[in-house]
């Protein structure tokens, strides 16, 4: 069965900027932190989900229909370092050097394009992870779809299908942007209902499973619950609506388009020689002798030469 690796691409570059040392330089001085973290992750995904397809998204960095629905949405989110941003470019050229498809879109938030991508490749029959941290992403978990947080690089990935997520938080995959109307999501901006936390949200949705269900019951629920619920209305099902992904977004790139064949393994490692992450070099070049490397990538002659360390090999064996 085809498998589709989706990927958060600004989660999976955040989450490698804050996991790596900020001192992890070339010998030039360019810091690179977020440029090795990222690098160290994809190898890592590729090696354990063996993907016949997979895609990047990120945010286009443009206003969302969200931020025209809703001024405030995200406001209040620490201002991205400088020393990460400069490095996106160099993140930007990583993923291309490794043959991967990326995709984002005005208007639309990655999540979305998750979404789009997912949805396409389970009505094709293929089976998908999604790499993300975002729980928004939560709803998209089906029996072929599931969700991958990483951990430790990706060394101990937690994978959430639809059991996971009812064991964990106590709903449905289709009740999350309930549940976020309910609680509100503070990364997002998003208030939901004052006074509404996690465990009353899931026995309201267990009881009622909907929001339309559950305010048309308000009755039966205990006057202190009631009461915020009468107060946040409006806020319930707004905020609801915004954490509702869209699963039909216009893709520059097709599912089709997706697919893993012939990737550059002599650019690849030409790039982690320039940016001197000699324990990559090994790391790659050793992935390169797996039976499911050598279906994927070019294979050449210099990818099995020595590999010369300017990185101090002890800084980077410490790294994911």
């Amino acid at each position: 069965m085809d498998h589709l690796v989706v990927i958060d691409g600004h989660h999976l570059m955040y989450r490698a900027y804050w996991a790596i040392p900020r001192t992890l330089s070339t010998k030039s001085g360019e810091q690179v932190n977020a440029v090795f973290g990222m690098a160290s992750m994809l190898l890592s995904i590729l090696r354990a989900e063996e993907p016949t397809h997979m895609v990047v998204c990120f945010d286009a960095g443009s206003d969302t229909f969200r931020h025209q629905e809703n001024e405030t949405y995200k406001e209040g989110r620490a201002e991205t370092p400088d020393d990460f941003i400069a490095q996106i470019p160099r993140i930007i050229r990583l993923v291309e050097t490794f043959g991967l498809s990326m995709e984002s879109h005005p208007g639309f938030e990655a999540d979305d394009l998750l979404c789009t991508y997912a949805l396409q490749a389970e009505k094709a029959g293929m089976r998908v992870t999604i790499v993300t941290g975002d729980r928004d992403a939560f709803q998209l978990a089906t029996d072929r779809v599931r969700i991958a947080i990483p951990h430790s690089g990706y060394a101990q990935a937690e994978y959430l299908g639809p059991a996971e997520i009812i064991a964990k938080y106590g709903i449905r995959p289709d009740q999350v942007p309930a549940y976020k109307g309910l609680t509100g999501d503070p990364s997002d901006n998003l208030p939901g209902v004052k006074g509404i936390g996690p465990k009353t949200a899931a026995q309201l949705l267990q009881t009622y499973d909907t929001l339309e269900n559950l305010y048309d019951h308000l009755g039966e629920i205990r006057p202190a619950v009631r009461a915020k619920l009468e107060a946040d209305r409006e806020q319930a099902f707004f905020c609801r609506h915004m954490a509702l992904l869209i699963c039909d977004v216009p893709l520059s790139v097709p599912l089709s388009g997706t697919r893993l064949a012939d990737l550059p393994a002599d650019a690849i490692l030409a790039i982690f020689r320039e940016l001197e992450f000699s324990l990559l070099s090994r790391r790659f070049t050793d992935f390169l002798r797996t039976p499911f490397a050598s279906r994927t990538f070019l294979r050449v002659a210099d990818v099995f030469a020595p590999v010369t360390a300017s990185v101090p090999p002890d800084t980077q064996q410490s790294l994911f």
